[in-house]
C-alpha cells in the first residue's frame, strides 16, 4: 500500500519581505524543497515563494486554492497529491496555517485519512499579541470578526466584556483593516473605564505598535491611526 505524503503546515511573514526575522531556517528550506501547495491565495503564495527561492521556478510549482470560498465537497481533491505519496505544504495568506484559517478543514481531513501532519513554528499574530499584552494569557478565547452593523457590533462588544468579567478570560478579535478605526473608536465608546484593552498592530513589523491600557487611559491619549494596519483587539475587563 502507497504511503501517503506529509502535509506540512507553512508560517508565513505577516508583513512584507522579513522572513529571516520570523521564520526558523530549518522551515524556509522545508518549503524551498516542495513542488505542490495548498495556499489561501496565488498571489501572496507566489510573493513569499519567489523571495525564500524555491528549488523549482515558481511557474512550475502546484497552487491549489483554500480559501472561505472553497466548498467542502471539492476538499477530498486537495488531498489526492498526499494520498499518492506526494508532500504538500498549507499555507495561509499570513501567519499560521489552521489558526484563524481555512486551512483547518484541510487539516481535519487529513487526520481522518491517516496523513501525517507537521507543524511548524512561525508568525501568528493572536499568539504573539496575547504574549505580549500583558493580559491573562490562562484563560482567552479568540472571536475571530466582529458584526459590521454599528447597533450589533456595540451589543456584541458589551457580550464580550460581559463575558470577560464573569470568566475573567482575555477576548481577541480582529476587524477589516480598513474599519480598525470605527472598531478602536466603538470599543473606547462602549466599554468601561476600568477594563483594560490592548491594541497590538502591525506585528513584527517595522511599524509594530503594541500598548495596554485601561478604557480611561487610552481616552486620555491621542489614537493611533490603524486604518489599513493589520490589528488585533484583546480586551480584560
Amino acid at each position: 500500500m502507497l504511503k501517503p505524503g506529509t502535509l506540512y503546515l507553512i508560517p508565513v511573514t505577516l508583513g512584507e519581505d522579513n522572513i529571516t526575522k520570523v521564520l526558523p531556517a530549518d522551515v524556509i528550506s522545508i518549503a524551498q524543497q516542495l513542488d505542490t501547495f495548498v495556499v489561501e491565495s496565488e498571489k501572496s503564495a507566489r510573493h513569499f515563494l519567489s523571495t525564500i527561492k524555491t528549488a523549482k521556478p515558481v511557474r512550475e510549482l502546484t497552487l491549489n486554492l483554500l480559501n472561505e470560498h472553497t466548498e467542502d465537497k471539492t476538499l477530498p481533491d486537495l488531498l489526492k497529491p498526499l494520498l499518492a505519496g506526494k508532500d504538500v505544504g498549507l499555507m495561509s495568506d499570513a501567519g499560521c496555517p489552521g489558526v484563524a484559517d481555512p486551512g483547518a478543514k484541510l487539516v481535519e481531513l487529513a487526520h481522518q485519512k491517516g496523513i501525517r501532519v507537521v507543524p511548524f513554528v512561525g508568525p501568528s499574530s493572536i499568539l504573539l499579541s496575547m504574549m505580549a499584552s500583558g493580559l491573562n494569557g490562562q484563560q482567552f478565547a479568540f472571536l475571530g470578526y466582529l458584526p459590521v452593523d454599528k447597533t450589533q457590533r456595540n451589543q456584541k462588544l458589551k457580550e464580550i466584556e460581559k463575558r470577560s468579567l464573569s470568566h475573567k478570560e482575555t477576548q481577541l478579535f480582529i476587524e477589516t483593516p480598513y474599519r480598525n478605526q470605527h472598531m478602536l473608536e466603538a470599543i473606547l465608546s462602549v466599554c468601561q473605564p476600568n477594563t483594560r484593552l490592548c491594541v497590538a498592530c502591525d506585528i513584527s513589523l517595522g511599524s509594530e505598535m503594541i500598548v495596554t491600557k485601561t478604557i480611561a487611559g487610552w481616552k486620555k491619549l491621542p489614537l493611533p491611526v490603524l486604518h489599513k494596519r493589520p490589528t488585533v483587539f484583546l480586551l480584560l475587563a
